[in-house]
């Protein structure tokens, strides 16, 4: 299946004179250096003219070298009408030429479509149709271990910049002819390649059909990012919880797709993206099914309290020691009072300076080179916190609380997630220094209502939660062990049966000591 989701090249067909077509594509790329043109005479054909067009770069030479080489000899074999364009375009069709793919293109757009791809163009003079040959190559980055998402137990692959090497990634994880890899050209001027792949039978038919309506009605110049995909087809814009995830995993993707997910492949960028999500996706890690069930639902539950604690530690400090004191222990609250003696701000302007600072050094240490960035992030953290508390701007319990909020921070999985905790942190301690505990939860209840209208492709976002589905809270907030996730999440898919039953392990019965003669 083909979409050209954006404006065409040249929709003009080709000539049946060579010269014409090499002109008219020659003008159409403004001569570019990077375009090569190998023409050939072919004397023992009776001087027939044949062109091959490939753009630099994007192709294996070494496979161009062997069909030169090859064509070169065809002009000594016999072979129908030998001088006849068609029926030498024939025979290099179904007989000669060595390509592992051929194709024909009968127009200009596909001609310089398939260029584009890194293919080889086939012309020859009196033929209006040319041959479009896989060659595509070219420097690439191989596959290596993720950046963003690393694991101590797992696959160390990851997804690079290469569709097609992506596409060949989870054809190895899932071996079955019922995974479905569907083609589409989107931008107008980038022409981007994108693949979207599901299980046929497994994922919904409704949500795939959804998701192909939202990727064919984008009409755009280009699209360099999966983050461009994402903005375009979520569900709500003004949110800051995430309703599309990316990954640079493939078991992930994987994973995902077995349980009725739908990737979408971005030619260009090792992050792909899978829909439909919920909420408590964000919080599972591929490392959760590769170890016990008991160590993953310790650490899921370590997942979700960091996300908790990032969202809400400094709102809280602030709302207790602006207008709760009661709450505090008379030691701890005199401590407090003492340390914020010679502080001149309001506990508000106290967290937001260390908040703000602290985001400062997390963007230096991400934009600044590698090798010096780790030291700037780190030491520019100690020297600014200790210099701080020592000139007086901010408390030592201060610092404590910004610096335990940023590390539960780094805990959350999904980095999207964990930027949408930030993002709620700050509406959360304006409320809290104005409303206390009052704003507070007023902000989540006002929090929790806006995440139960999200949507992810019709899913709600807090199923199984709410609504509630008892089936599906074997993998929510701890993992069952794998015997007992004989079903997949009913509102992913609706072929919900994964595995027999009756699969937990059980001892073997004590072997019987066989009595010996005396």
């Amino acid at each position: 299946m083909q979409h050209d989701g954006g404006g065409t090249v040249e929709a003009g067909p080709l000539s049946a004179s060579l010269e014409a077509n090499l002109q008219t594509v020659h003008s159409r790329l403004g001569a570019s250096p990077d375009v090569i043109i190998r023409k050939m005479v072919l004397k023992q054909a009776g001087g027939m003219q044949i062109a091959m067009m490939y753009i630099d770069g994007l192709v294996e030479t070494l496979s161009i070298n062997h069909m030169i080489a090859e064509i070169s000899k065809l002009a000594e074999l016999e072979f129908p009408e030998p001088r006849s364009p068609v029926g030498f375009y024939r025979f290099l069709k179904n007989y000669a030429l060595a390509a592992g793919a051929l194709e024909e293109a009968r127009s200009l757009n596909d001609v310089m479509s398939a260029m584009f791809n890194g293919e080889t163009v086939i012309l020859l003079d009196g033929c209006s149709t040319a041959l479009t040959a896989a060659t595509a190559g070219g420097e690439k980055r191989s596959v290596e271990e993720p950046s963003s998402q690393t694991v101590i137990r797992g696959p160390k692959e990851g997804f690079i910049e290469s569709l097609r090497t992506n596409t060949a990634l989870i054809r190895r994880k899932i071996k079955s002819p019922d995974l479905r890899i569907d083609a589409k050209i989107i931008g107008r001027k980038s022409r981007t390649n994108v693949a979207v792949v599901y299980l046929k039978g497994t994922a919904n038919d409704k949500v795939v059909e959804e998701i192909h309506k939202r990727l064919d009605s984008i009409d755009t110049d280009s699209i360099l990012e999966s983050g461009y995909i994402e903005e375009f087809i979520q569900d709500a814009t003004y949110t800051p919880f995430p309703t599309v995830m990316n990954t640079e995993r493939p078991d992930a993707a994987a994973a995902g797709i077995l349980e009725g997910q739908v990737v979408i492949i971005v030619d260009g960028t090792p992050f792909v993206l899978i829909a439909p999500v919920t909420f408590f996706k964000f919080f599972q890690s591929s490392e959760d099914y590769y170890q016990r069930f008991d160590i993953a639902s310790f650490l899921r539950l370590i997942r979700f309290g960091s996300f908790i604690v990032s969202m809400l530690l400094p709102s809280l400090y602030i709302a207790i020691t602006t207008f709760h004191q009661e709450m505090l222990p008379s030691t701890l609250l005199i401590g407090l009072a003492a340390q914020r003696e010679g502080v001149p701000f309001p506990a508000l302007v106290e967290a937001m300076l260390m908040e703000l600072t602290f985001e400062v050094l997390r963007e230096a240490g991400v934009r600044m080179p590698r090798v010096i960035g780790p030291a700037i992030s780190i030491v520019g953290a100690l020297v600014l916190g200790q210099a701080a508390v020592q000139a007086g701007l901010v408390s030592g319990a201060m610092v404590i609380v910004v610096s335990f909020t940023a590390i539960a921070n780094f805990v959350i999985p999904a980095l999207n997630m964990a930027t949408a905790a930030r993002l709620i942190r700050f509406s959360l301690m304006i409320l809290g220094a104005t409303l206390g505990l009052f704003g507070v939860v007023s902000g989540l209840m006002v929090m929790l209502i806006h995440m139960a209208g999200l949507r992810s492709f019709g899913i709600s976002y807090l199923q199984p939660v709410a609504p509630l589905v008892p089936g599906n809270l074997k993998d929510i907030f701890v993992r069952v062990p794998w015997w007992r996730m004989n079903t997949r999440p009913r509102l992913f898919s609706p072929n919900v049966v994964r595995e027999g039953k009756h699969q937990k392990p059980s001892p073997p019965s004590p072997p019987q000591n066989n009595e010996t003669d005396s």
